[in-house]
C-alpha cells in the first residue's frame, strides 16, 4: 500500500471501481476488498491524513470514501486497545457470498428490514461470520445475541448466518424498522457510533448494492496497543 495520501487516494480509487466491476471476482476481488478495508483502517488511524485524503480522492467516489472513513473511523473510537490478542475467538471462512446475499434478500423480504442494514450488521459484528467465539459480554454467533434476546427472537441456531440474519431482522422489526432504524439500532447496540457506522455502510449498499462484493473481502483486525493485528482465516484453532 501507498504511504501517502494522495497515493493512497489514487490506490483507493482502483479499488473501489474494481469492487462495483462484474469481471473481478473470487481471488482478485478478495485482494481488492482487502486492500479498500486496510486503506480505511490507515487513515481513520492518522486523522491529521483525512483531508488531504479526501481532497485527492476523485468526486465521483468521495462521498462514498468518507462514509466508509467515518464509520471506520466511529468503531475504532469504541475500541479500547490493549496488548494481548483474543483467546477465545477462532476465525473461519466466511460462507460464500450469493448465499449471504440471499439470506439478506430473503429476510428483508419476510421482515421489511433492508437488505443493506442487515449486511452491514453482519459486517461489524463478525466479518460477515469470520468470527467464532463467544463475547466478553457473552453474544454468540454471527449477529451477536445475548442469549436471553436469541430466546426471544431466534429460530434455529444462533451459529447459522441464515437463522441469525432472520433473527436480527426480527428484532430490528420488533423496534421500529424499517420507519424507525436509528431507534432499532441503537436497541441492537446502545451506542450512536455504532448506529451511525451500521447506517452508513448500509446507505453505501443501498445506493451501490455492488458495494457489499467489497465488504465481503474486508478481514478480522484486532486493534491492540501494538496497532491494528491481522487475525487471519485458522486464528485459533
Amino acid at each position: 500500500m501507498a504511504a501517502e495520501p494522495d497515493a493512497i487516494a489514487a490506490q483507493l480509487a482502483t479499488a473501489e471501481r474494481a469492487v462495483r466491476d462484474r469481471y473481478v471476482t473470487g481471488a482478485e476481488l478478495a485482494w481488492i476488498g482487502h486492500l479498500q478495508q486496510r486503506i480505511y483502517r490507515t487513515i481513520a488511524a492518522r486523522p491529521e491524513w483525512r483531508a488531504a485524503f479526501l481532497a485527492a480522492v476523485p468526486g465521483d467516489i468521495r462521498a462514498t470514501a468518507r462514509a466508509n472513513l467515518d464509520a471506520t473511523a466511529d468503531l475504532r473510537a469504541t475500541v479500547v486497545p490493549g496488548p494481548d490478542l483474543p483467546t477465545a475467538w477462532r476465525i473461519v471462512e466466511p460462507a460464500p457470498l450469493d448465499d449471504l446475499t440471499r439470506y439478506y434478500r430473503e429476510a428483508e423480504t419476510e421482515f421489511g428490514v433492508p437488505w443493506s442494514y442487515l449486511a452491514a450488521i453482519h459486517l461489524v459484528e463478525t466479518r460477515m461470520g469470520r468470527i467464532r467465539g463467544t463475547s466478553v459480554a457473552g453474544a454468540q454467533g454471527p449477529m451477536q445475541f445475548m442469549p436471553g434476546t436469541w430466546a426471544a427472537y431466534g429460530e434455529g441456531d444462533v451459529n447459522s448466518d441464515r437463522d441469525a440474519i432472520r433473527a436480527a431482522a426480527r428484532y430490528l422489526r420488533a423496534n421500529g424498522a424499517p420507519t424507525n432504524l436509528s431507534n432499532a439500532l441503537f436497541r441492537y447496540n446502545n451506542s450512536q457510533r455504532y448506529v451511525r457506522a451500521v447506517t452508513a455502510y448500509a446507505e453505501v449498499m443501498r445506493a451501490e448494492p455492488d458495494a457489499y462484493r467489497g465488504y465481503y473481502g474486508w478481514q478480522v483486525y484486532y486493534l491492540t496497543t501494538k496497532g491494528d493485528i491481522l487475525l487471519p482465516v485458522g486464528y485459533g484453532r
